[in-house]
């Protein structure tokens, strides 16, 4: 007698965003590292090899017109056992240069007159790895500041407003095709809201990078996801715009024992749960360890599992620690 064969079980869809520490101090000497024996990014192989994200977002992360770099990091990838046949980088505005003194400070073509930190194009931009297909990409990086309703912006020079975008690196609506449904990730890396005067230009850009999802939510499965810079209750930013997308998504508060563990100095004053973060900085000043990395689905949308992967103890921790003073933050959905 035949059985019928029982459908096998949809195998949960992991997302990650992780911010490696994957930038250099000039152009080129990225794609140089990756094709050397070198410790970090050894590291950030064995983080995600161990993580074995099904999409992947990536900030800080060098980007150079032909993707070369991008290209020798999946090429590493692969030989650790992970296969991202599909990916995506655009050109960011961190190191673009306006031809402006942005900062006021006399000076022309520095780091802080890109349209967003850099001291050369592409320095810190974002990428996108998958294992399903990439696109129709919609790329929001090019927005200027000042066209977003509402916007915080400070008072600037005339030619300053009119030529300074939102992003400081880049908003990316990137559509995922898996297992013939779309999911639209939303991508995006802030300016960290500090490092700035009493005008408080990077706390009002930071907060505005995010509102600017506000508007542009699509009707449709999304994941919003990136490092927005921000920790809700320890932050030195303005929180109100994350609370306002919080209305839009589910929170699945993804935790790690490192994280948990972690004490001592600042971080002892903290209000927020320690097992949430996802920045290990020095306990001995601000700002101690925050959560800032962010994978944040849609209402609506089943997720099954979370975490950061930041291990309390050995070997891997090792490994999370050489990598960056970020935590990849990852979330499994049930789909389709």
């Amino acid at each position: 007698m035949a059985v019928a064969a029982l459908p096998a079980a949809a195998a949960p869809l992991r997302i990650a965003t992780y911010s490696p520490d994957l930038s250099r101090d000039g152009p080129g000497l990225l794609l140089r590292d990756l094709g050397r024996e070198d410790a970090q990014v050894a590291a950030v192989v064995a983080v995600l090899a161990e993580t074995r994200p099904d999409v992947l977002l990536l900030t800080d992360f060098d980007w150079d017109y032909e993707d070369r770099a991008l290209d020798a990091f999946a090429a590493r990838l692969a030989q650790a056992g992970l296969d991202y046949p599909h990916r995506f980088a655009a050109r960011p505005n961190s190191g673009m240069a306006t031809g402006l003194d942005l900062d006021a400070d006399g000076r022309l073509g520095t780091a802080d007159d890109a349209q967003g930190f850099g001291e050369f194009t592409g320095q810190g931009g974002m990428a996108i790895l998958s294992r399903h297909p990439i696109g129709p990409v919609t790329d929001y990086t090019d927005v200027l500041w000042r066209d977003l309703p509402g916007n915080l912006m400070p008072k600037l020079p005339e030619d300053v407003r009119a030529l300074r975008r939102l992003s400081s690196t880049g908003h990316w609506d990137a559509v995922v095709t898996v297992a013939g449904r779309p999911l639209h990730l939303l991508a995006m890396s802030a300016t960290p809201p500090v490092f700035d005067g009493p005008e408080d230009l990077n706390g009002r850009r930071n907060h505005d990078e995010l509102a600017f999802w506000l508007g542009h939510l699509p009707d449709a499965p999304f994941v919003l996801a990136g490092n927005l810079n921000l920790d809700p209750q320890d932050s030195e930013g303005r929180p109100q715009a994350l609370a306002q997308v919080m209305a839009h998504v589910t929170d699945p508060l993804p935790r790690s024992a490192g994280g948990a563990a972690a004490r001592g100095g600042v971080n002892d004053s903290h209000k927020g749960d320690p097992g949430l973060d996802t920045g290990d900085w020095p306990d001995d000043k601000p700002p101690g360890n925050l959560r800032v990395d962010y994978v944040l689905p849609a209402k609506g949308l089943k997720i099954t599992d979370s975490g950061v992967f930041w291990p309390a103890e050995g070997p891997l921790a090792k490994a999370a620690l050489t990598a960056s003073a970020h935590r990849l933050v990852w979330v499994e959905l049930d789909w389709p």
